[in-house]
């Protein structure tokens, strides 16, 4: 139990708490995927804190209270190398998606990533692009595929994850996490695709896998990891989603991501599988989330969706994320930094949208709107949902 705050009292930064210089100083909980905004007295106190360690007396005293009752700092000397608090990139560059491998165990009929390919991105091509949005004050890392967990060098990348003060989400379809595996892995959570009940996520991702999906869901919380969930909605699971949100809540799943897949890759072949902006966009109002997601604040900017994001993939191509592959801003070898500078923000003043809820739905997918036959256009499925 915490020590209340005293004039004797030293304090220290928390083992996973990381102080950022975002559009604002913050401090981020990576073990909670929070995110707090300071004012400059407040970011100062936290600095000591996470050096030598500060003393009551040197903060606000409401201030100190609120840190303890958060667990952003302890009274127990934390022994941790603190990144360097250099400004960030505004738009900053907060959600990373590394997709280490386009090779995948399975042959899911609405993957927009197409069909498994021994691609990989090189071990030390990932750990230089981590020193680099580590250095750019990133906040979460994904880490995709394909199947990332086929990923070549996947066990050397897993021993140094620990170096980089960052937030760990490994995405996985479920199939390969091993209780051996689970022992050993270093991510603060894990996102296992679950697209339907046993009948709907069974049709676009094979006989007999849902099964192993919910046991990999249990055997992860087992294990101690944050566990969530992602669901793309299709034709053969539009009405199993009141009986999945009631599933997902009792599992105590922290976070549920509802999406809509878009025409790429193996969809292309599947065309089946898509649903019209009225039907899916009514879907997409489900998904919960218990804790971080988008972090919002005095930031924002007025930007449209993806302001935040960044994608390099397999072949290691950056650009504004994996759907947009094909238009890249440059690639790994230039530095996450050069590449970020590349990626215009998109101001939500350009885009078509006429409803009040712009500020919340921030135009939806852009790429979805784009498909749609306008990239500054309405992303209907997105309109649908907030309409329904």
């Amino acid at each position: 139990m915490e020590t209340k705050p005293s004039d004797g009292t030293l304090y220290y930064l928390g083992e996973r708490c990381f102080l950022k210089r975002l559009e604002t100083p913050c401090v981020y909980d990576a073990g909670k995927d929070e995110l707090y905004e300071l004012d400059s007295a407040a970011f100062d106190f936290l600095k000591q804190a996470g050096c030598r360690g500060v003393s009551a007396r040197d903060g606000d005293s409401a201030f100190v209270s609120y840190c303890v009752e958060e667990g952003l700092i302890t009274t127990t000397p934390v022994l941790v190398a603190r990144p360097p608090d250099n400004q960030s990139p505004i738009p900053s560059l907060r959600y990373l998606e590394l997709q280490l491998t386009a090779s995948c165990n399975l042959k899911c009929r609405h993957c927009f990533v197409g069909d498994s390919r021994a691609v990989h991105l090189p071990l030390d091509t990932v750990v230089r692009v981590l020193k680099d949005f580590e250095a750019m004050q990133g906040l979460r890392l994904l880490l995709t595929g394909g199947e990332p967990l086929m990923y070549p060098d996947f066990a050397g990348l897993n021993k140094r994850l620990p170096e980089f003060a960052l937030r760990k989400i490994l995405l996985t379809n479920g199939v390969l996490l091993t209780d051996e595996l689970l022992k050993s892995l270093n991510v603060d959570e894990i996102q296992i695709s679950i697209d339907g009940l046993a009948a709907g996520h069974d049709a676009v991702r094979g006989e007999g896998r849902y099964n192993k999906a919910i046991h990999a869901v249990k055997r992860a919380q087992e294990a101690g990891f944050d566990v969530s969930v992602a669901t793309t909605i299709h034709s053969e699971n539009m009405g199993e989603f009141a009986a999945m949100e009631k599933m997902f809540t009792n599992m105590n799943i922290k976070d549920w991501t509802v999406d809509v897949p878009v025409p790429k890759g193996s969809l292309l072949r599947n065309k089946y599988l898509c649903l019209p902006p009225d039907t899916a966009g009514k879907l997409l109002s489900y998904g919960f989330s218990h804790g971080g997601g988008i972090h919002g604040g005095s930031d924002e900017g007025g930007w449209a969706c993806g302001a935040h994001l960044m994608s390099i993939s397999a072949d290691g191509v950056a650009s504004k994320c994996l759907y947009y592959a094909d238009t890249p801003a440059g690639v790994a070898e230039d530095g996450l930094q050069q590449c970020w500078g590349r990626i215009e923000p998109l101001p939500l003043s350009k885009l078509k949208c006429d409803c009040a809820e712009i500020e919340t739905c921030r135009g939806g997918c852009r790429y979805r709107a784009a498909a749609l036959g306008d990239p500054f256009g309405k992303d209907l499925f997105k309109c649908h949902s907030i309409l329904y």
